[in-house]
């Protein structure tokens, strides 16, 4: 009899509910159960998993692995998807396979040379791929130098953090003093250089950016999907004009997210994002993760999800061509139940007291149990 696969998301993005969602709405028709953790209570992604814990604070990297191996030992977890510390957790992936657990992240390697975006740029130029001109700065000095010879050459410049997701820290520059104008309307990312400047010579903390043009719409997130073999079983690119959305499958952005995904051995899913510098794509950036958006591939008929949790299991998949591109669309907020001030009801375990529950799914009790039941497909038999 086939048996229950269980996947973790640790302090992932509220937007991965549809993540879940897929996965319980798998092509194969198996049974998935979901195990989720957050520091936030409220975290949607709590209230949408079978069984939920609240993630312990100030964790070191360290500790965090250890907390994350006895999550996976006491819940029998067969795929792992990290966010939170993935380079610290991946480090330790035959530890993980040890307790029958698959890590679903790229091998510590290739997440180490994407924490750092010079080092990125630099490996990616390396390779081939269209990277924007850039500057490590570290000093006001440093900054105004980057800035005057980008727009020597008629650019805006823009800065982040050479670490970090999301789009935090990213600003972009203006030599327009501040006024009302930033004061009368929604905040916007431009700040004027002179206050930037300032900051930063009576800053006693030092700082790390990455000074680049900005990069014009549209943007391409292209979605891959890598086997351990350094294959890429799918890539689709998900289009960014304001509202606008979109698919394509275009080479100008494809095939460098291919050379990218397969050079650096980017295995299971992540996220490659270009816009434009003048009239060419170049790299934006480089996500180790599976996109936020991610579920949106199923516009074409396709459930990355569910293809990345089988070749973490071994079952290859295959390559996955969408059967068609789904047409443009936006993207609207919608309301998600949250979990009441108790926790989300816990499947008994063996030897674990029972937490606060609400109702929540629970197995079929012909389902044979996990540790005697045989399985198709050797959960932690490919490495990656």
């Amino acid at each position: 009899m086939v048996y229950r696969v269980r996947v973790w998301l640790n302090r992932t993005y509220a937007e991965n509910v549809f993540f879940m969602d897929q996965l319980r709405r798998n092509p194969s028709d198996r049974a998935v159960e979901i195990h989720a953790t957050h520091g936030d209570v409220d975290s949607p992604v709590l209230a949408a998993a079978d069984t939920a814990e609240l993630e312990p604070e100030g964790l070191s990297p360290a500790a965090y692995v250890e907390f994350a191996l006895d999550q996976c030992q006491r819940r029998g977890i067969d795929v792992f998807v990290p966010r939170l510390h993935q380079s610290a957790i991946v480090a330790h992936r035959a530890e993980f396979e040890a307790v029958g657990t698959a890590l679903l992240a790229p091998p510590p390697e290739a997440v180490a040379v994407f924490e750092d975006k010079v080092v990125a740029y630099e490996a990616v130029q390396a390779v081939g791929a269209p990277v924007p001109p850039w500057w490590r700065v570290r000093s006001a000095d440093e900054l105004v130098a980057a800035v005057e010879e980008l727009e020597a050459d008629g650019h805006k410049a823009c800065f982040k953090p050479a670490s970090g997701a999301g789009g935090v820290g990213f600003r972009v520059i203006t030599r327009s003093p501040f006024s009302m104008v930033q004061l009368s309307g929604f905040p916007t990312p431009y700040v004027p250089l002179d206050l930037v400047v300032s900051a930063l010579q009576q800053s006693e903390e030092p700082v790390d950016w990455l000074v680049m043009p900005r990069l014009e719409q549209p943007e391409v997130s292209v979605d891959c999907l890598t086997g351990p073999d350094d294959r890429v079983r799918l890539a689709v690119g998900r289009t960014k004009d304001g509202r606008r959305r979109g698919f394509t499958l275009h080479e100008q952005w494809l095939e460098p997210a291919r050379r990218i995904a397969e050079r650096f051995g980017l295995h299971y899913l992540t996220n490659i994002q270009f816009r434009m510098f003048g009239d060419r794509p170049v790299l934006m950036d480089v996500n180790t993760r599976p996109a936020g958006g991610l579920h949106q591939l199923s516009l074409c008929g396709v459930n990355a999800p569910w293809a990345a949790v089988q070749l973490a299991l071994g079952e290859d998949p295959g390559e996955i061509v969408p059967p068609f591109l789904g047409q443009d669309y936006t993207v609207v907020a919608g309301p998600r139940p949250l979990r009441p001030v108790t926790l989300p009801q816990q499947r008994p375990q063996e030897s674990e007291p029972l937490l606060p529950a609400v109702p929540a799914q629970t197995a079929d009790a012909s389902e044979p149990d996990r540790a005697t039941a045989p399985k198709s497909g050797a959960r932690a038999a490919t490495p990656a």
